[in-house]
């Protein structure tokens, strides 16, 4: 159409019973459109519902594990992480050090190796495992090709 001035833009709008938005504020000149803008929203709307439908929500799952842990309740717990992969949860295996625990932070490093190589099958780790705080933690997701 090219430039008009905002009164006969306005104007114009009303005539046709539409509405008058502004498209570009920051242009020189800025940029308005005449449009019906309750139909543009609503098809904003749809659009981000859409693509909100589409997105995957991964969920962080936790599996607490001791020191001392004995092997069967660590493949117990192995089963249970399997399960959460196989739903394609992350899951985050942490190892807690109660008291004179905390000198021997070598076996949950092991527990944790351990707990891995029973999961191997259908994770592989994202972070090693690390120390924060009182607890060792490590990450798991699952296998791509699952």
């Amino acid at each position: 159409m090219g430039i008009l001035p905002i009164e006969e833009a306005q104007k114009l709008a009303i005539e046709k019973g539409l509405d008058l938005a502004e498209v570009a504020p920051n242009g020189k000149p800025p940029v308005c459109r005449i449009m019906d803008y309750g139909k543009f929203r609503y098809e904003q709307q749809k659009k981000e519902k859409e693509a909100k439908k589409k997105q995957q929500v991964i969920k962080v799952k936790e599996i607490r594990l001791s020191p001392k842990i004995e092997d069967h309740d660590l493949g117990y717990k192995a089963k249970h992480a399997i399960e959460f992969l196989k739903n394609g949860d992350r899951v985050k295996v942490s190892v807690r050090f109660r008291g004179r625990e905390m000198g021997h932070k070598n076996m949950g490093r092991e527990v944790l190796e351990k707990f891995a190589k029973e999961t191997e099958e259908y994770s592989i780790i994202d972070k090693k495992p690390k120390m924060e705080g009182r607890q060792m933690i490590m990450f798991l997701s699952a296998k791509s090709d699952n």
